[in-house]
């Protein structure tokens, strides 16, 4: 088995590659999305724009017979009402586990972070692929017990969310390395902040920033 890989595509979206196969997850408006007509397979967290560009999903759909998407069903119905056949969507629900062109999925959390009591909860996922990269969309849903996660991609900057939960979540945690994410809104002088900060404050884990369309290798 070839080494697990990350490659950021920006804010939210990365892709994974292993053994030839490609995964790439939140591919949103903020994002390269250039690369989902390479792609095998897409997993998104949960509806919003950020997250999901419902257009360049589509599109690559229609370009790449291969291409299947999973998330929440709210997503779902998003897609489906965007003109993808529903056979090429597949809802999943906290606690749901799945191989998905060969990484292993695991589903949890359900909801997301609190923007303000005025606004609705959107469904949001928490995944953990391979059992070692841990994407948690807009949340910071705790792992399940007994799990030693490798990477995290940490959110660092969102409307919802204040620097201090996302180093408490880190502590949390406790990955071998954090990866910054959810950085669309930050200039590049926003971002050296948010890394010399949390970088100061990681504890035991390794911070690490993934540039734009790097790859970085998953360690075993």
């Amino acid at each position: 088995m070839s080494d697990l890989t990350i490659t950021s595509l920006g804010h939210s979206g990365v892709l994974l590659r292993r053994d030839e196969h490609v995964l790439v997850i939140d591919p949103g408006i903020f994002s390269d999305c250039s690369t989902l007509h390479d792609a095998d397979a897409i997993l998104i967290t949960h509806e919003h724009t950020d997250h999901v560009d419902p257009v360049a999903v589509v599109d690559a759909m229609r370009a790449n017979g291969r291409l299947q998407t999973w998330g929440p069903k709210a997503v779902v119905d998003q897609l489906t009402s965007a003109g993808v056949p529903a056979e090429r969507v597949h809802a999943l629900e906290s606690g749901d586990s799945a191989t998905i062109v060969g990484f292993s999925v695991r589903a949890f959390g359900g909801a997301h972070a609190l923007v303000h009591p005025a606004i609705p909860v959107a469904p949001n996922l928490a995944y953990l692929i391979d059992d070692a990269v841990l994407h948690p969309g807009d949340s910071f849903t705790p792992v399940p017990d007994g799990v030693a996660v490798k990477v995290l991609l940490l959110p660092v900057s969102a409307p919802w969310m204040a620097f201090r939960e996302a180093v408490d979540y880190l502590h949390a945690v406790a990955p071998g390395v954090a990866v910054p994410i959810h950085d669309g809104l930050l200039t590049d002088a926003g971002k050296t902040i948010a890394d010399r900060g949390m970088g100061a404050l990681a504890g035991s884990s390794q911070y690490r920033r993934i540039a734009l369309g790097e790859v970085y290798v998953v360690a075993d």
